[in-house]
């Protein structure tokens, strides 16, 4: 429940072949900075603005003049960039995402049509398509100790061997507002986290979580 191939629908990223070959997540957000620039170098001209160094932005993109975007970085097509958004470097903004107002974006992908509309912190994380964040909800990816984050959970306890690692939510996760996903936490495809959840670790695809204790699946239909 936490590889590539059961989070992700690669057709939905522009960055589908920073993936190539590789089963956790997590071993993207190393060489992520550096596979940026080599892709936006080689947008096409016809299609992408390159308004400063190692910055791409599809011309059909809408960015607020008081958003800031510092490289590397790509905005793909039709997405939007909201009033004061602040996207620090090495951001991949999928298509017809949205990046609202205030919020920061660090170290990221960000799948199509990913919503991170009020004030989120993402960083060091990946959104898989159409997942949602709500408002204030926040990617934590420092734990107090400052040790390496360690994934846990569904009898799993895999090393990242980096000490700054958010969330990866699988395809269509919906995340309540000002919840907090503590470093390297997992949710899966077509989960929802309650409003003002702390969650850590993983958990399983469609599933609804509400607490540590109860996490339930689905009910189809």
């Amino acid at each position: 429940m936490v590889t590539v191939q059961e989070l992700f629908t690669l057709e939905h990223t522009i960055a589908a072949s920073i993936f190539d070959g590789v089963t956790y997540p997590w071993e993207v957000l190393e060489p992520l900075s550096e596979f940026i620039k080599a892709l936006g170098a080689s947008l096409p001209a016809e299609e992408f603005l390159h308004p400063q160094e190692d910055v791409w932005i599809a011309k059909d993109a809408k960015v607020f003049p008081s958003a800031y975007i510092g490289g590397p970085c790509i905005v793909d097509h039709g997405a939007e960039i909201r009033h004061c958004a602040f996207i620090r470097g090495s951001a991949i903004v999928g298509k017809n995402a949205v990046v609202g107002n205030s919020t920061e974006l660090k170290n990221v992908i960000l799948f199509d049509n990913v919503h991170v509309p009020h004030y989120n912190y993402v960083g060091d994380s990946i959104l898989g398509y159409k997942s949602h964040m709500g408002a204030g909800s926040i990617t934590s990816n420092v734990k107090s100790d400052k040790t390496l984050v360690v994934i846990h959970g569904q009898g799993i306890s895999l090393e990242t061997h980096r000490k700054k690692v958010g969330a990866f939510l699988g395809d269509c996760v919906e995340v309540g507002c000002n919840s907090v996903l503590n470093p390297g936490s997992v949710i899966g495809r077509e989960s929802q986290i309650y409003p003002l959840s702390r969650v850590r670790g993983v958990v399983p695809p469609k599933s609804i979580y509400k607490d540590p204790d109860h996490i339930v699946a689905k009910v189809e239909g």
